[in-house]
């Protein structure tokens, strides 16, 4: 059974079945982005067990010049569960059939005796996830196995899935918070109509250049300067989607069009590939439906003044057998940074190539 499967599992918990939810009536979820509660008996939080959950989720974010770790947590005993906790944001329940602590127990109520019988019986049962479970907007998982060893194994061979779903669920809230706001629609226009593609951009950017093959967008404030840039040539070859090439294209469009000083040549912006402990990272990704590579790393000025982290995106539109590179970038020093390149990436996912425009919103 694989874990999409898993996630949409007959409902198996005991608090669960009491039909539809009114969810109008429950509280707000409440906690920062990429915060999160475990709620688990502390031996287990403190063995192995314990060290595939942070692993799964508090893993470090490798493309950032500092660390930051993907999710913040924070493990809570089931005991001390009240109302409160219960309204964070993001929930996951850990719990293993052969521990009987009083904590262990305490989470084994949240099950029925059927689910406790299926997880005994079925190793590939390992992972339930809800929304709005106890407050509006929360997204809860269970983590439970009939014994640590079976549990810790699923979670390691799965924890990028696990990741995805908790940064999928943020990406969504962030989404909407984003353009709740007037987006800045005439942008749209410039895009459709000069550069056959679109894009969502949220108020607060400004349009700094658009000429034939080149737009960029950008956000200056107190506490980071936030820029999107599109780009784009003919598509001539497959080749064109390799990291190397990705990299010198990226690079020769900075050097004539990303200045920090526009009256100084030598402050143009280019990939950092000489930090071994931070390199470039691509993936081959699904973009929109379309086949796509994903590209992270660092940027920096060529006179070493300035430097951040950027996260970029290489598609074919093949209608007009154009390549378009788009780019999310930030400057941010001595900011933590991995919500704000949350937030680029989520708007970089609103691009559209010209075939899509039907379908954009």
């Amino acid at each position: 059974m694989n874990f999409k499967h898993l996630l949409i599992l007959i409902l198996l918990f005991a608090f669960g079945c009491d039909g539809k939810k009114e969810t109008a009536l429950l509280p707000k979820a409440s906690g920062n982005s990429a915060e999160m509660i475990v709620v688990m008996d502390s031996t287990q939080w403190q063995g192995q067990l314990g060290d595939a959950v942070r692993s799964a989720f508090q893993a470090e974010i490798n493309t950032l010049p500092r660390q930051e770790y993907m999710f913040k947590l924070n493990q809570v005993d089931p005991r001390k569960m009240n109302d409160v906790l219960k309204s964070v944001r993001n929930l996951i329940f850990v719990m293993t059939l052969d521990s009987n602590t009083p904590s262990s127990k305490t989470l084994k109520s949240y099950f029925t005796k059927g689910s406790i019988d299926r997880i005994r019986s079925n190793d590939n049962l390992f992972v339930y996830t809800a929304a709005d479970e106890f407050a509006r907007g929360q997204s809860v998982m269970y983590l439970f196995g009939k014994d640590e060893a079976t549990l810790y194994n699923n979670i390691t061979k799965s924890k990028g899935q696990l990741q995805a779903h908790f940064n999928q669920v943020e990406n969504k809230r962030l989404y909407s918070g984003l353009y709740k706001a007037n987006e800045m629609t005439g942008f749209t226009d410039v895009l459709k109509n000069e550069h056959q593609c679109s894009m969502r951009i949220p108020f607060g950017y400004k349009m700094v250049i658009s000429e034939p093959g080149f737009i960029w967008f950008r956000q200056i404030n107190d506490e980071s300067d936030k820029d999107i840039f599109i780009t784009y040539k003919d598509y001539t070859s497959e080749s064109a989607f390799t990291q190397e090439n990705i990299i010198k294209f990226r690079d020769s469009v900075a050097q004539n069009q990303l200045f920090e000083d526009p009256s100084n040549e030598n402050s143009y912006i280019k990939t950092e590939t000489s930090v071994p402990y931070i390199p470039v990272v691509s993936k081959e990704v699904s973009f929109n439906n379309k086949f796509g590579v994903e590209t992270r790393g660092l940027w920096k000025t060529n006179n070493l003044s300035m430097g951040g982290p950027f996260i970029g995106y290489t598609v074919v539109d093949e209608d007009l057998n154009r390549l378009y590179y788009i780019e999310g970038f930030i400057y941010s020093p001595g900011k933590k940074q991995r919500e704000f390149m949350r937030e680029l990436e989520v708007i970089l996912n609103t691009f559209k190539v010209s075939s899509e425009f039907t379908t954009a919103k």
